[in-house]
């Protein structure tokens, strides 16, 4: 218990060696950023030149428009309701408590009414954040459980993840409604290239643009997990409520949110989920919770 509770006094944390993670995390938003801005002008190259400046116009406006709202565009989603001390004096303080402990401003919190229990963190930076808690996580967490989960949202905020996870989700939910209008409206070129192509084309980049998310929200769950174990100032909390919730998450959807969003959960909702772990936006929960055991 040593480390987890030394580590609090590191503001690196023991997932964190260095204090280059943010800046680690700042330069894979913006690889991230070229990279999907590059694949939505490659599927607009199909329908030719024309398409391709259509298709970077809407990447310049997508992209701006997560950077500044991505936190409103998820919580929006999840139809988030903010709560203060009056409104919810436990929650909000611990979150207070916890958000001094790591070193940060205190974000915004959120109550969603979903019945599935999860949690996430959103925002472009520290000073511009939120976490939000659902329902049914309120119901099913004990205290300790849910230091542990807002400790590891919190870690997510401080190392800068939120700002990539809200942007691969956007960026993902476009491709699945492109790949959506291709599949129902057909298309081609001026050169007549076959309507079926065109579809093929979108969901090629539809699943570009999930493996680029995968592969980046996969790798931050652990880092966030021992960054959180130290600001709680241990992990057994967030080990038992990963548990939990992963148990309970298999049995019950989550309504209301775009599939896309799935990279921003602690753990993975149970809506779509897809057939292999090629496309997962989390590590299994076992492994996570075997890798907080090593740093007890």
């Amino acid at each position: 218990m040593a480390r987890a509770s030394g580590a609090v006094d590191n503001p690196a944390g023991p997932g964190n060696d260095t204090a280059m993670t943010p800046f680690i995390n700042n330069m894979k938003t913006a690889v991230l950023l070229g990279a999907l801005f590059a694949l939505l002008v490659w599927v607009g190259s199909f329908w030719g030149t024309s398409g391709m400046f259509v298709a970077g116009a809407v990447a310049l406006v997508m992209n701006f428009s997560a950077w500044f709202f991505s936190d409103r565009i998820a919580i929006t989603a999840m139809q988030g309701r903010e709560i203060d001390e009056r409104t919810m004096p436990d929650l909000y303080r611990m979150v207070r408590d916890l958000s001094v402990r790591a070193g940060l401003p205190m974000p915004r919190v959120y109550v969603c009414p979903q019945e599935a229990p999860n949690a996430f963190a959103t925002g472009r930076n520290p000073r511009h954040s939120a976490v939000a808690v659902t329902a049914g996580a309120l119901r099913l967490l004990d205290r300790a459980e849910l230091e542990g989960v807002m400790a590891h949202e919190l870690a997510h905020i401080r190392n800068r993840d939120t700002l990539t996870s809200t942007i691969a989700a956007t960026v993902a939910g476009i491709f699945s409604m492109l790949a959506q209008f291709a599949f129902f409206f057909g298309g081609g070129n001026r050169q007549g290239g076959h309507p079926l192509a065109a579809i093929g084309v979108v969901l090629l980049g539809a699943v570009g643009a999930a493996l680029i998310k995968a592969m980046i929200s996969r790798s931050r769950e652990y880092v966030a997990d021992a960054d959180g174990a130290a600001i709680a100032g241990s992990p057994d909390g967030l080990m038992s409520a990963l548990s939990k919730l992963d148990a309970v998450a298999r049995r019950v959807p989550m309504h209301q949110p775009n599939p896309a969003m799935n990279n921003l959960f602690i753990v993975e909702p149970f809506m779509g989920r897809t057939l292999t772990d090629l496309f997962a936006t989390h590590p299994p929960v076992a492994r996570r919770i075997a890798a907080l055991q090593r740093i007890r």
